[in-house]
């Protein structure tokens, strides 16, 4: 990879994650299980897609390519992720089949907001969230397609959490300080995340997920993270320091425009294959076993 700016929260991720190296421990070692465990449901792996939005038709075909990863996650028996959409094509997600997150927008319209919830827990959505790390844009609020994005007080994620039955879910969670206050909240997972470096510098996942883990031991908070996750070993990192799970986002993009919901579901059985050849090489049985006993980190 070619390092092109020093401020890119991007680079800074990548050159921080492969800093990190993994030890092999093969003596009493076996097949490990990737089988996992998410909010009462059980999954092939703790390989989850990301909340994209906007994403149209590629090369023609019928579906978005938002119903066609929504297909691959079901067929694949993964926790599927969506973004901002309205509540029509949310809907045609469902319609896939696969168990599913909507991650809603912090709307100025904070009706929208309410609806958005409302609808996704009728139509059956697994559970539903909030990305924070959308609220400021260059000037002020953010505005995302037209649409004016504002603050989130405790008090507004609260009333949310407590109007919905549905775990509930806080992304773009970055620092210790926003992931005790979700458990506080009462949300039931985050997602450590910069958003595909949004902020200048931002501190790449990875490095701050240890902290996070310990203050949300006992918490009964999941934990997932993203940005930059593209192979099989990207997410046994994030399990060794203290993700349950971890989110591919625009590595599948590539998969998902060439062959669609098929491309997509190669992919992820590829990153399925290397995380369980590595835990298995690492002695790691189960993915709830796997620790950070194993890593070692390069010299800056």
């Amino acid at each position: 990879m070619e390092y092109t700016s020093i401020s890119d929260a991007n680079v800074i991720t990548r050159k921080y994650m492969d800093s990190i190296l993994i030890e092999s421990r093969y003596i009493d070692s076996v097949t490990a299980d990737l089988t996992t465990e998410f909010f009462g449901g059980k999954f092939s792996c703790p390989v989850m897609t990301p909340a994209f939005s906007h994403l149209g038709q590629y090369a023609g075909r019928e579906l978005t390519g938002l119903e066609e990863y929504s297909i691959a996650a079901k067929n694949c028996n993964i926790l599927n992720f969506c973004g901002m959409m309205e509540n029509d094509l949310f809907q045609k997600i469902i319609d896939t089949g696969a168990k599913t997150v909507r991650i809603v927008k912090p709307y100025a319209d904070n009706g929208k907001v309410r609806d958005q919830f409302a609808y996704a827990e009728a139509a059956g959505a697994f559970a539903v969230g909030m990305d924070i790390d959308h609220i400021f844009g260059a000037n002020g609020y953010d505005n995302v397609v037209g649409e004016d994005m504002t603050f989130q007080t405790s008090d507004m994620i609260r009333s949310y959490i407590e109007s919905t039955k549905l775990p509930f879910v806080i992304k773009g969670v970055l620092s210790v300080a926003d992931a005790v206050k979700s458990a506080e909240l009462g949300a039931k997972a985050i997602i450590v995340s910069h958003h595909h470096g949004r902020v200048p510098y931002a501190v790449p996942p990875m490095m701050v997920l240890p902290d996070i883990s310990r203050a949300l031991m006992g918490k009964d908070v999941k934990i997932i993270v993203d940005c930059g996750i593209g192979s099989g070993a990207d997410v046994f990192k994030a399990l060794a320091l203290g993700a349950d799970a971890a989110a591919i986002g625009r590595s599948m993009l590539p998969s998902l425009e060439k062959e669609g919901a098929a491309g997509v579901e190669k992919y992820v059985g590829k990153i399925a294959s290397e995380l369980r050849y590595i835990m298995s090489s690492a002695g790691f049985a189960a993915v709830s076993d796997v620790d950070s006993s194993v890593l070692r980190f390069m010299a800056p």
